[in-house]
């Protein structure tokens, strides 16, 4: 008996003592947020005061003391997220994940953004005011790295902390500018379409700009009027089950004082990225003599992307054109080391890479490449059949100077100096958007854009000698769709289609026009427009197309085969105003209902594969609303019953008692249960939240949420038949910055500033985020530093 009691107090003890050993632990592993540190390189002290949301207020006398200070404090809350980011374009992920992830190590590094990178860097003035900036920053990470505590996911994946570098920056801008980039899901998904079916089934589909839609209408300042099989499915796919943020949309307007009721410019800016976590801004704010940003910042970039001052406030969203065309080679009969170019045969360049793989040995891997680009058969699985496709993306082969365009543009002081960056952004396209204290505002088009011939589709693959030349004719940026200081006094981006661009409507893949058109709508009639009612509006959750839509539908329904029950949602759905708040039951009918339109008009053409990939491209939400309309689109028929012929009431009726069985089996007989809130939910995911007894510890949520995919407030989600609609990207941020009071501006993180799963930060606004609530983003001096929660010193050596 004594002996048990021994055993039993020595178990306790070991017990106690394991317990306070992962005290220590996760205290070692916490950010640290207050105290001193020496800083190498400093050259005076810097003051970080935090405020109690846990983002930095940055001051220094200097400014490369203040970005080697932003550096350090950046990687301490976001170092994992620093590492992944840096390791995509560089086909650095199977070396934590395993083999697994070489298809698509192997995709990235045969699109070249490493190499890219490489040859960018080369090109840098080194002495450049950009470059000692990022060295600055780059130092300030690296002392992280070498003195600070190592991130718990290193632990678990078992990989090495290793300095960054410049071009570990240049890599993760290339990862932003791929994710932008919808033609890679695109292009081979028509293609297939159009070689499977015909071409007759391309007809029925939006495939071009149209002059039917909601358009971003230009008003450049110095002109009186307007000038009249998918590849990426697969990496979309393994990038979203590793939960890194794919950008995705973004809405923005800015109002002029003539539309505000204090006669000052409001800046709103919700751009629309992959939900993960953390999420993929770090806010902080800088304060020198020389500069002064409250900024956004992505991991391991040292200019923020979206950011604000007293002076002006800018913001993005994605401009959705077409920066990427597909090309089939011809290769030479008697050589396939060779294909065909101006008529001649030349070798194809050959290009070798080892990729690095965690617990297996290392693969190397060789591919093809044309002028075009690289040849994606055997790189990407979806590329099939003998002919070889080259890829050409802009990004990878114009000269690279965004990190330079971010720099400029987060030093700009006025609207002159900010227009002067824009131009060296020639891909991602983006739309740029712009306010100031000033009164002026703008919206422009960043991309480097060229003239396309009428004849040339730019959707499909193009077969030798019959698409776009090689040596393009770019246009002037000046010929960019653009809007200043316009006379109906706002300026929006919804990624919705723009107006005309040297005398062409552009290409590209644009999104439907259910925000702009609501973003209009609300901003037209009103001219007292304060931060509290652009709040409002960043929220709302209405939308006036899908109310068009259910109009159109309800009519073509047969009510004299419904049953009573059938009858009731009808009627109740017709009287909808489009609106998905948590309680609707019209939005989760209506959802499934447009789910089964889809699948009973394009899967038994497609095939399930070509269905999915379908589903996942902009094209579907821009097809619903007109085909539904085109009574007599080929895609009605189910090829799979081939003694009839279905209309398109048939297939409307169907898919409507398909959506009402399926609501029945998931959510149970009784419809009055049915509400959004059931279906529609949002859990921000980390990596290493795939594993499923570590999942509540890094995840956030799961939550229940409102809205919808293409409203303002637009929360998206993979449609499909479970009838669960597990949002998956939505506002980054909600940002509202109004001149007449920009130390009261406002803001929101999805779950918190905080990568680190010990840190108080890690998922403080989870809540406030879902519940539509803001903070403040702080600027004024006194009011940060009587408030800070905390103080870390920086000292100089």
């Amino acid at each position: 008996m004594k002996t048990l009691k021994k055993i039993g107090i020595l178990f306790l003890v070991l017990a106690v003592l394991a317990g306070i050993a992962a005290i220590i632990f996760v205290q070692i592993l916490k950010p640290d947020y207050s105290g001193e540190k020496v800083l190498v390189g400093l050259k005076q002290n810097v003051d970080v005061y935090y405020d109690k949301y846990g983002v930095p207020h940055i001051y220094s006398e200097n400014e490369l003391d203040a970005f080697r200070a932003l550096g350090y404090v950046h990687a301490q809350d976001r170092l994992w997220q620093m590492e992944l980011l840096r390791r995509i374009g560089s086909g650095g992920l199977s070396e934590v994940f395993g083999k697994n992830l070489i298809t698509t190590d192997k995709f990235f590094l045969s699109l070249g953004i490493d190499d890219a990178s490489k040859k960018a860097i080369d090109e840098l003035n080194k002495n450049s005011e950009a470059v000692g900036i990022i060295s600055a920053y780059l130092d300030g990470v690296n002392q992280f790295i070498a003195e600070g505590p190592t991130p718990v996911e290193f632990y678990l994946t078992g990989i090495d902390k290793k300095e960054f570098t410049i071009n570990d920056v240049y890599n993760t801008m290339g990862y932003m500018a791929f994710s932008f980039a919808m033609g890679h899901k695109t292009d081979p998904l028509l293609t297939n379409i159009k070689d499977k079916l015909g071409p007759e089934y391309l007809a029925d589909l939006p495939l071009h700009s149209s002059t039917d839609t909601e358009w971003i209408k230009n008003y450049p300042q110095n002109k009186t009027d307007s000038i009249g099989n998918s590849i990426t499915a697969m990496v979309t796919n393994v990038l979203g089950k590793l939960e890194l943020p794919l950008f995705e949309g973004s809405n923005s307007w800015v109002i002029a004082p003539e539309k505000t009721k204090n006669g000052k410019v409001i800046f709103a800016n919700d751009p629309h990225i992959g939900f993960a976590q953390p999420s993929v801004w770090y806010e902080a704010h800088i304060e020198t003599p020389t500069y002064s940003k409250y900024g956004y910042h992505m991991a391991g970039i040292p200019f923020p992307v979206l950011g604000h001052n007293r002076n002006l406030a800018y913001g993005m969203t994605m401009f959705e054109n077409d920066d990427v065309d597909f090309y089939y080679e011809e290769n030479n009969p008697s050589n396939d080391n060779q294909y065909k170019k101006d008529g001649k045969w030349v070798d194809y360049e050959e290009i070798t890479k080892t990729i690095k793989v965690k617990d297996w040995e290392d693969v190397t891997f060789s591919f093809k490449k044309s002028s075009h680009g690289p040849i994606l058969n055997g790189i990407a699985d979806q590329v099939v059949g003998e002919r070889p496709i080259a890829m050409s993306w802009i990004y990878t082969q114009e000269k690279n100077t965004v990190v330079d365009a971010f720099y400029e543009l987060s030093h700009a002081e006025n609207l002159t100096a900010f227009k002067k960056a824009l131009p060296k952004i020639h891909a991602p396209g983006l739309n740029i958007m712009y306010g100031d204290a000033e009164g002026n505002i703008g919206w422009f088009a960043t991309a480097k854009l060229y003239r396309i011939p009428d004849s040339v589709n730019t959707k499909l693959v193009y077969e030798y000698d019959k698409g776009l030349p090689e040596q393009k004719e770019y246009l002037d940026f000046s010929e960019n769709p653009q809007a200043v200081n316009p006379p109906w006094h706002y300026v929006y981006s919804a990624n919705n289609q723009p107006d005309s661009i040297a005398g062409m409507l552009y290409p590209g893949y644009y999104l439907p026009e259910n925000r702009a058109k609501r973003i209009v709508q609300l901003l037209e009639p009103k001219d007292d427009w304060d931060t509290k009612e652009v709040s409002k509006m960043i929220l709302d959750v209405t939308s006036p197309v899908h109310k068009e839509i259910i109009e159109s539908l309800t009519q073509l329904v047969d009510r004299s085969q419904l049953d009573t029950e059938e009858v009731a949602l009808l009627d109740s759905l017709r009287s909808w105003d489009g609106t998905y708040s948590l309680k609707s039951v019209e939005a989760t009918v209506y959802t499934g209902w447009v789910y089964y339109l889809l699948k009973n008009i394009f899967k038994d053409e497609l095939g399930p594969e070509m269905f999915n990939q379908l589903l996942s491209t902009h094209l579907v939400k821009r097809s619903i609303a007109p085909i539904i309309a085109n009574k007599k689109s080929i895609w009605w028929d189910n090829v799979a019953t081939a003694d009839l012929v279905e209309s398109r009431e048939v297939i409307v009726q169907h898919s409507f008692l398909d959506a009402i069985r399926s609501l029945k089996e998931s959510l149970g007989p009784n419809a009055a249960e049915w509400t959004w809130n059931k279906v529609h939910t949002l859990e921000h995911g980390h990596p290493i939240g795939q594993v499923e007894a570590l999942r509540s510890f890094f995840n956030v949520g799961p939550f229940p949420v409102h809205g919808t995919r293409e409203v303002i407030n637009n929360l998206a989600f993979p449609i499909d038949s479970t009838g669960l609609y597990k949002v998956s990207s939505g506002p980054s941020t909600r940002r509202v910055i109004d001149f007449s009071d920009v130390e009261n501006s406002i803001s929101i993180l999805p779950t918190g500033q905080s990568g680190n799963p010990f840190s108080e930060h890690y998922d403080d606004q989870a809540q406030m985020y879902i519940e539509g609530k803001f903070r403040k983003m702080m600027m004024n001096e006194e009011e940060i530093k009587s408030k800070a929660s905390s103080v870390l010193v920086f000292k100089a050596k």
